[in-house]
């Protein structure tokens, strides 16, 4: 006992520490728990494959094709501008959208999701956008309490009463509580932000100096002044053929930017879009949308002659009438070109970007001017931006001739950043299927199956543009963590620690009565919060939780609640949770700041869960 109680307090003043990643610290315990011959390899290795780990992993995957697909921004941004110019509407929206995606997916992923929505919201309501990017962060841990999934702890004391041969909790056993968590929230915060976090800050105006979006660029060069969009249909004329014979340069001066392609299965719920450059060989198929520069009149003619239908879809009128750009496959990039290029003095058309590169120059950017029409013949000048079109791969490859040119950006990043927007209904089917097997009893399917299935079906219906993407999705630091921990509480328990820890927790609070036990159980677990992983204690704490009650003879449900309330519940510090420290710089918060708002916070929140958990889980 006394050996595992070394190794845990090395491991405790390491995580306090912060040199050292967690999840090494956590390999480092585990490997000497082995070496001291306090657990078998069996029981060292028992976290890899304990269901929580893999249930986990599997979430991971769901929520990144949440997000990869767009639909939480969807929904999220579709749902704040609710609020209108209401200050007060934005931020209880805030609070409620936050928390009710929390509940599904990672905190960090809606924070980051959220963060530039609200900051653009709350400019435009002229506000400063500190007063909502703290209770953002605040709001997606209060969600995480709705649901089993929302956050680990919650997943961490479902399997400790299981392991205890207890019933497990339901998807929905966490509601309540975290209904509870985000009532007091917004009761508390709404005054405390308003006081602390109103003060008159300098404007963050990095926007000016970021790099520019994809949509940005597109507008700026005005490349959707100048395209038009033309459906192929059943009866047109130039089914069959290739781009080459279509001859529409010599024949109606136009371009063919891109061709986009719907391809659908069986099922038309699985469709797939595929975007291709407009090389002389394709063949136009029926169905095929042509994105066409030009003159306008030209293209009428041409579509007219061929017998192909204008596109004016939802989101051509949302523009104002100019067609949308999307980026799934191809992108655009700016490049600049170098002083020793050799490109200097040659021409568009001789610089062959479609021959050697697979790649469209789209417009010249010289100094203030902008050349987008008649540029092939346009000779190439020294600090010339070239706005050039292709898949993410062929621009990534220019970066590869950095004597010629330099590539504005980093092209696979950007391409990271594209959401599969067309996917989006697929991704929410399968996470209503995945909730649907985990809630309802009659499905006869155990809940990190469900998750495995839900997870293994977005990557094989494309809501990822490959498996490698979906592996991306998974923090890996946060697996091995959690599955090299939990043999830790095995340890604790074999050598009689926790049983230890337990018995002087009982015998200094335990005759005080239940209610002053849990409460010691929870602000014990709220502290150590502040210092380790809400994961890490939680991992710690549930035997300790579970040990505690059954001495006193009482539920241990409303104990491990504790824990798993007071594990995610740390607001007091900015280093407390991934959220916290995601909003600081953007907020331009101070360590103050956090103990001001959040310190309140936490403590009331303890007060009331130890007041209401024994309501809702009674002894």
């Amino acid at each position: 006992m006394i050996v595992t109680g070394i190794i845990l307090l090395l491991s405790v003043i390491f995580f306090v520490n912060g040199k050292v990643r967690s999840d090494v610290v956590a390999l480092c315990a585990l490997i000497a728990l082995l070496l001291c011959d306090i657990l078998t390899p069996a029981e060292a290795l028992s976290g890899f494959s304990n269901s929580v780990v893999i249930m986990m992993v599997g979430l991971f995957v769901v929520g990144g094709a949440i997000f990869q697909t767009g639909l939480a921004k969807i929904i999220s941004s579709r749902i704040l501008k609710l609020a209108g110019k209401s200050e007060m509407r934005l931020f209880i929206l805030v609070m409620l959208v936050t928390s009710a995606i929390g509940g599904f997916v990672s905190n960090t992923g809606t924070v980051a999701l959220l963060l530039p929505i609200v900051v653009s919201l709350a400019m435009s309501v002229d506000v400063n956008p500190g007063r909502f990017l703290m209770p953002l962060a605040f709001a997606s841990s209060m969600g995480g309490m709705m649901t089993l999934i929302g956050t680990p702890p919650n997943l961490i004391i479902h399997s400790t009463l299981l392991d205890a041969g207890y019933e497990g909790l339901s998807f929905f056993s966490f509601l309540p509580v975290g209904l509870i968590c985000v009532s007091v929230g917004l009761v508390v915060l709404i005054p405390l932000s308003k006081i602390f976090l109103s003060k008159g800050k300098d404007a963050d105006n990095n926007n000016k100096n970021s790099r520019k979006t994809l949509k940005e660029l597109v507008k700026e060069y005005g490349v959707s002044n100048n395209l038009t969009l033309l459906k192929v249909v059943d009866s047109s004329k130039i089914l069959g053929k290739s781009i080459a014979q279509l001859n529409l340069r010599s024949v109606y001066g136009l371009n063919v930017f891109e061709v986009r392609r719907k391809e659908t299965a069986q099922n038309r719920f699985l469709k797939v879009v595929t975007q291709q450059m407009a090389d002389p060989e394709t063949i136009i198929e029926n169905g095929d949308t042509l994105y066409i520069t030009g003159e306008y009149v030209s293209v009428l003619k041409f579509a007219k002659d061929n017998a192909l239908e204008v596109v004016r879809d939802d989101a051509y009128k949302k523009s104002g009438g100019k067609p949308t750009l999307d980026f799934y496959d191809i992108g655009v990039a700016e490049v600049v070109v170098m002083q020793s290029s050799s490109l200097i003095n040659s021409t568009i058309r001789e610089s062959e970007f479609r021959a050697k590169y697979n790649l469209n120059v789209l417009g010249i950017r010289r100094k203030t001017n902008y050349i987008l029409k008649d540029f092939a013949d346009e000779r190439i000048h020294t600090g010339d931006v070239l706005l050039v079109q292709g898949s993410w791969e062929n621009i990534a490859r220019l970066g590869n001739e950095e004597n010629d040119w330099v590539v504005l950006g980093r092209p696979l990043e950007e391409a990271a950043k594209v959401t599969l927007d067309y996917k989006a209904p697929v991704a929410a089917a399968i996470m209503l299927l995945m909730i649907a097997m985990m809630v309802f009893d009659f499905i006869p399917v155990a809940p990190v199956t469900a998750v495995m299935i839900a997870a293994v079906m977005m990557v094989l219906t494309g809501c990822f543009r490959n498996v490698e993407a979906a592996y991306k999705t998974i923090n890996w630091e946060s697996i091995v963590l959690i599955a090299a921990m939990m043999p830790m509480s095995l340890a604790l328990e074999k050598t009689g620690a926790s049983e230890y820890i337990s018995n002087t927790l009982v015998s200094g609070l335990g005759a005080y009565g239940p209610h002053v036990l849990l409460a010691g159980i929870y602000f014990t677990t709220s502290l150590m919060t502040m210092f380790i992983s809400n994961t890490a204690t939680a991992v710690l704490f549930a035997p300790i939780a579970l040990h505690s009650a059954l001495q006193v003879g009482v539920n241990p449900v409303p104990f491990l609640f504790a824990v798993t309330v007071g594990a995610s519940m740390c607001f007091a510090s900015p280093f407390s949770t991934p959220p916290n420290a995601l909003v600081m710089p953007a907020g331009q918060y101070t360590f103050m700041d956090y103990v001001k708002v959040g310190l309140p916070l936490q403590i009331i929140m303890g007060v009331v869960m130890v007041l209401l958990l024994p309501l809702l889980f009674p002894f």
